[in-house]
């Protein structure tokens, strides 16, 4: 018996080794799904996959359908690279969606099958971001246009074929915000737009040379309309200033057109704006804190007849993220950050406190009911498996995955599970940390280590998956990755994400430097003598501030960093962020800025380093990557310099990215396998 044993777990561990590494190649096989749609009667669910074309450097998205009650999905739109937003009617007879088959970003309505498709609309500047009005008469988009012709197309064909034939290439400001993540701000501006189901030209619902939605601070639709087609809510921000204001507010406005009516008067950002199906109530996000885009999210509830609003998650001391009416109108689901897991929660409309409806170590989003409440759609991520969608019923019992298309992969591969760490600092709070072993791993042997920072700098690491900092990766390259969540993380209260707001390099740095100590001193697999550290955005800043103050590591890499304090204000796009991280400009703070400016400790720097930056980064200019690279020079410090022509903040072209991990990897490995 006990032979009989032996031999199957040692068939068990060598058949587990056997698994390949998830390198880079894998990840780029994996289909990523996202936006599922549950169709009104209840039978169907729509979603959107990209898969990876390498040889042609592209990302092809198409629209799938799956039945609710389970069976195999399937692809229905084929022509085209970019198909998505697929939206249903209120009969489930049809399907709006955008896509790219005609040449040009345009509505498209098709079968549930796929078929029957034709063009809705023809609109010279493009549509975007699709709604399907519930009386089953319109369709709300937005589109790129001149203000002075609104929704006039040819007006805004003659001005697009003026720019593109004009011989001058310039451009000319006299106000602020003149740029933005990767791109100029141009003439036009992003309206909201209304075309009739029945044919005819399209209504320009919100006129003027303002961006409707706003420039989002991220989450759910900036824009919904009423369940009886009557009327639509939307976000903008009406400041003079928009580069220094978080302040978008609500307005609503007749879906024939018209004046539009402030409904918010928040200092802070109001945005999400979702009508309850009964139609009595509008529920949305906001935050309260003027010009701080890293403010508590809360759920705020608006009862439309008497005006009276009410704030449900007042004492919930997390971000509500997104959130969903249940068909009821009686209460609200909404997904919350917590301790690097993201769970669906429950709160009735008339608030009170709210409960866990779906939980665990995962990531989950996108929910949706079904009109008779017995069961919820929503989508499913951990730190070992990508984007799914699951079914769950109200009755109870296991969720039920409606999707698989990735299970191949993910079981050719070996992938590590997430472990926890907590580590306490000196200043008495606790800093989560998880960590990922290596491939193969083995407890008799001891291995390098790579310290992820992450951006933000108000962001997580948690059960979630990413394509850009993959940490499965990294293990199959050989390390222990370390992923610390430092002051200022979210998820972990609103004090402690506040904590690095004029701290930079204070608070943060020390929980890095108390998780680097810890893992060095207990984890035994750990070889403390090899260690890299490397970061992108705050993280690339992060590890500059570290290359001044810290000699622990034997490899640095900065991703998109902030180098320089004072040069990055003066270049960088959304003002809000570094007037509220720093208190103010250089010129009233020049002391905060200097304090907290990496370029200060250049004569400290002896550490190893790649640096990485896009040239159409926006957010942090490219030139901050080249400020350190110049200095790393100067100092004789080993150093290498990645720069991609046609990236922003982030590496998403697929030749690209292999390119960013091979480099990445290659660098830690001269200097930490040596």
């Amino acid at each position: 018996m006990l032979r009989r044993l032996f031999l199957l777990l040692a068939f068990s561990a060598i058949a587990f080794a056997q698994k390949r590494p998830f390198d880079v190649n894998a990840m780029m096989e994996l289909k990523r799904i996202g936006d599922p749609q549950i169709s009104p009667d209840g039978r169907w669910v729509t979603f959107t996959v990209q898969s990876v074309d390498v040889a042609a450097n592209k990302k092809p998205q198409q629209v799938w359908i799956v039945p609710l009650d389970g069976g195999p999905p399937r692809q229905i739109t084929h022509d085209g690279e970019a198909n998505q937003r697929a939206r249903w009617s209120p009969d489930s007879k049809r399907i709006a969606y955008l896509s790219d088959r005609g040449g040009s970003s345009q509505i498209w309505l098709m079968d549930p099958d796929g078929g029957n498709a034709r063009q809705v609309t023809n609109f010279s500047t493009e549509a975007d971001g699709v709604l399907y009005s519930p009386d089953g008469k319109n369709l709300l988009f937005t589109s790129e246009v001149y203000p002075e012709c609104g929704a006039d197309s040819a007006c805004n064909q003659k001005n697009l074929d003026a720019a593109r034939n004009s011989k001058v290439r310039a451009h000319i400001y006299t106000d602020l915000l003149y740029r933005h993540w990767n791109a100029w701000q141009s003439a036009r501006h992003s309206h909201l737009l209304v075309v009739p189901m029945t044919g005819g030209a399209p209504k320009d619902l919100t006129p003027g040379p303002r961006d409707v939605p706003p420039f989002s601070l991220g989450g759910p639709d900036d824009y919904d309309i009423a369940p009886d087609g009557k009327e639509v809510c939307y976000s903008m921000n009406a400041d003079p200033v928009p580069a220094t204001s978080t302040n978008s507010d609500l307005y609503v406005v007749s879906i024939d057109g018209g004046d539009s009516r402030k409904i918010t008067s928040n200092p802070g950002a109001d945005m999400s704006p979702h009508y309850s199906p009964d139609g009595k109530y509008l529920a949305w996000r906001a935050q309260l804190r003027a010009g701080y885009e890293s403010d508590r999210f809360r759920l705020m509830v608006l009862e439309r007849n008497t005006g009276r609003v009410t704030n449900l998650t007042d004492s919930l001391d997390r971000w509500v993220n997104s959130f969903a009416w249940s068909p009821d109108s009686a209460s609200l689901f909404f997904t919350t950050a917590d301790r690097g897991r993201q769970a669906i929660q429950l709160i009735s409309v008339n608030g009170g406190a709210a409960r866990i409806a779906v939980s665990g170590d995962n990531e989950l989003d996108d929910m949706q009911l079904t009109h008779d409440g017995r069961t919820m759609v929503y989508t499913q991520q951990t730190g070992v498996s990508p984007t799914e969608i699951y079914r769950a019923s109200s009755a109870g019992g296991a969720a039920v995955p409606l999707t698989r298309l990735n299970d191949k992969v993910l079981n050719d591969c070996q992938l590590t599970p997430l472990e926890e760490l907590w580590v306490d600092t000196a200043d008495g709070s606790r800093v989560q940390t998880f960590v990922v072993k290596p491939y193969d791993f083995s407890v008799t042997r001891k291995y390098p280590v790579l310290m992820l920072i992450h951006g933000g700098p108000q962001g997580n690491w948690g059960h979630g998956w990413t394509y850009r900092w993959n940490a499965q990766v990294f293990a199959a390259a050989g390390y222990v990755v370390v992923m610390p969540n430092p002051r200022g993380s979210t998820g972990y209260g609103q004090k402690f994400i506040d904590e690095i707001n004029q701290d930079w390099g204070g608070r943060a740095f020390d929980d890095i430097m108390a998780v680097t100590d810890r893992v060095a001193a207990t984890l035994p697999y750990v070889d403390p003598t090899r260690m890299a550290a490397a970061g992108g955005s705050y993280g690339g800043y992060m590890v500059d501030w570290m290359l001044g103050h810290t000699q622990r590591f034997k490899a640095m890499i900065s991703h998109d960093g902030v180098y320089d304090m004072t040069s990055e204000f003066g270049a960088t796009e959304e003002l809000w962020f570094p007037l509220w991280e720093m208190g103010g400009t250089p010129w009233d703070k020049p002391e905060d800025y200097a304090r907290w400016s990496p370029s200060h400790y250049v004569k400290d720097f002896h550490t190893p380093t790649l640096v990485i930056h896009g040239e159409q980064d926006f957010r942090v200019p490219y030139t901050q990557g080249l400020q350190l690279f110049t200095a790393l020079q100067m100092q004789k410090v080993p150093s290498k310099l990645l720069v991609f022509p046609d990236e922003g903040h982030w590496v998403l072209k697929p030749q690209n990215s292999l390119l960013w991990y091979k480099t990445f990897i290659d660098w830690i490995d001269t200097w930490v396998k040596k």
